[in-house]
């Protein structure tokens, strides 16, 4: 069944990847039609959310902040078919970074980095990093249900170095390139909700206690690897700028969830700037209400 679905899909997606930028857009403003305002793809997960960390804001603003978030949404669901054909040359056209000599100040030094993100702007280009960096490229993922779809995200990504990694192969993959003397720059999309359960660490996330992932942190320190943010702003349509901040290049010498908490500021720091470009269909706040007594 599963080599059906993907017998049947991917041509599809192969056709929509080679419009230009130009169709792909008016295909994504379709696209939005039908998911927002036709399907109501989330809109209650997404009009909760925005409510609840932005308890000021009047409806017309949550409304406006909702419109502009779905554009986007589209906009980044047609982005990532187009990484099935998108040339070398326009990828890094469209997807620039300020500051790469952060990174290769830390490849002098022989360092490797983890690279931590947010569900926020557009994280799907950044695999364009390794053309410019000597580090091979490790992203950590979630293993695509459907086995033919899987190889094809990693294919993808394959073709500018950088390769998908399980949470439960990071820590025996990396650990053997640093055995190697390899140098390795790893990317985390570090604001996803653990179990509450799971959770070792609680604190507040625009306002609101929930649980916070620490694996980062902890290969960080396991690993002593220098701890990287980027950050991700929309030029234009189609267009994106990334900076990088260096969190710290000595992580053993922060207390124990230090880091993440520093990560989560920054990620304030950019919702609050411009909220539209947050992934607000993920419920990131469906813990508040299970703290433990140890973290109230």
């Amino acid at each position: 069944m599963q080599l059906i679905v993907y017998i049947l899909v991917y041509p599809v997606l192969l056709l929509i990847s080679i419009l230009p930028f130009r169709l792909l857009y008016a295909f994504s403003d379709v696209l939005y039609f039908f998911i927002y305002k036709v399907f109501d793809y989330r809109t209650n997960t997404v009009k909760k959310n925005l409510r609840l960390v932005f308890p000021d804001k009047s409806k017309g603003e949550i409304k406006l902040i909702m419109d502009k978030f779905y554009h986007h949404l589209c906009d980044m669901i047609v982005e990532s078919i187009k990484s099935l054909t998108i040339s070398k040359a326009e990828l890094k056209k469209r997807y620039q970074f300020t500051n790469l000599e952060l990174i290769h100040g830390l490849e002098k030094k022989e360092r490797s980095i983890i690279l931590m993100c947010a569900h926020y702007g557009s994280w799907e280009w950044i695999f364009i990093l390794q053309t410019y960096v000597k580090h091979t490229g490790y992203a950590v993922y979630k293993r695509l249900a459907n086995k033919y779809f899987d190889r094809l995200v990693k294919r993808i990504r394959a073709r500018h170095n950088t390769y998908l990694i399980t949470t439960k192969q990071t820590l025996s993959i990396l650990s053997e390139s640093k055995k190697k003397g390899e140098l390795t720059i790893n990317g985390f999309v570090s604001d996803q909700s653990p179990k509450a359960h799971k959770a070792f660490h609680w604190n507040e996330f625009m306002g609101i206690k929930v649980p916070m992932y620490t694996g980062a942190e902890m290969l960080a320190k396991k690993l002593d690897m220098a701890v990287v943010f980027f950050s991700v702003k929309r030029i234009k349509r189609g267009y994106y700028e990334t900076t990088f901040k260096t969190i710290t290049e000595q992580p053993k010498e922060y207390k124990d969830y230090e880091i993440t908490d520093i990560f989560f500021k920054l990620v304030e720091e950019q919702i609050l700037e411009d909220p539209q470009y947050y992934l607000w269909t993920h419920k990131r706040w469906k813990h508040r209400n299970k703290v433990p007594a140890e973290f109230r």
